[in-house]
């Protein structure tokens, strides 16, 4: 008796190309959206597009394996290749999701919810987050978790304060909205900046104020994402990073700390 030929299974040619596919338009539209080459909603369409792609890529090597299994088809290295390549493609989804399931669900941050400093609205437009303020039960939630994003107040000189908030700033690859004010006359003026996430490049508003109160020069900060139900942490981490290093700028200039 003749054994029959095994043949080669097509899913898992399938699973190889489908993976590699995902994989590709992945990093090209992750370069592009960097790049500003792509628009932000086409770029989260895109985004859905791959993960749906990776998916069929696993559903594909699922079928092909039980070929393999049951009557013995060709194919093994195609299904190790789209599995691992669908893996990789799924992974940052996977990170997100659990971020976005651990993260409090906020878009807008602010150190300051009687009177939050006022954004760029020039450049938004009706597909982007509504700007709204913030309910007491997001008052409470920011406050819950992110305890470290509060305003600062220096016993420093106007220009000097305004003098380090530019310093801090031009370390930063954000765009400002308008030229950086002057302190000439001045009591209180606010810096607008637009401010990307450090993976995806996702845009969020920026709004930095600085207010002289007559005792002591009061900074407060406000971030709010374009784009998207939850920030994951984003806005609270960049404010927090900021003011961080805007103590540091002061603190080198008159060896004392600020007062939160």
């Amino acid at each position: 008796m003749e054994n029959p030929e095994r043949q080669t299974s097509r899913a898992a040619g399938w699973s190889r190309r489908t993976g590699a596919f995902s994989a590709v338009l992945l990093l090209t539209v992750l370069v592009g959206h960097r790049y500003e080459l792509v628009e932000t909603p086409a770029f989260l369409w895109v985004l859905g597009i791959v993960a749906l792609l990776a998916a069929f890529a696993l559903l594909f090597a699922g079928f092909a394996f039980s070929r393999l299994w049951n009557f013995g088809d060709r194919g093994g290295r195609d299904i190790t290749v789209g599995t691992l390549l669908a893996l990789l493609v799924l992974a940052p989804f996977g990170i997100a999701a659990y971020w976005a399931a651990t993260s409090p669900p906020l878009r807008d941050i602010s150190t300051d919810f009687d009177d939050p400093p006022v954004l760029d609205t020039s450049t938004r437009t009706g597909d982007m987050n509504a700007l709204s303020p913030p309910t007491p039960g997001e008052q409470r939630l920011q406050t819950e978790t992110y305890p470290l994003v509060t305003g600062r107040s220096y016993n420093l000189p106007f220009d000097r304060v305004l003098e380090a908030v530019e310093t801090v700033l031009d370390r930063r690859d954000w765009q400002l909205t308008a030229a950086f004010p002057r302190a000439i006359g001045q009591s209180e003026v606010t810096i607008n900046a637009l401010a990307k996430s450090f993976l995806l490049s996702l845009p969020a508003d920026v709004a930095i104020r600085v207010t002289d109160d007559g005792d002591a020069v009061i900074v407060d900060m406000r971030s709010a994402t374009r784009y998207g139900r939850y920030d994951l942490g984003d806005n609270a981490a960049r404010i927090v990073d900021f003011l961080t290093e805007l103590d540091q700028e002061v603190a080198g200039q008159v060896g004392t700390a600020p007062v939160e």
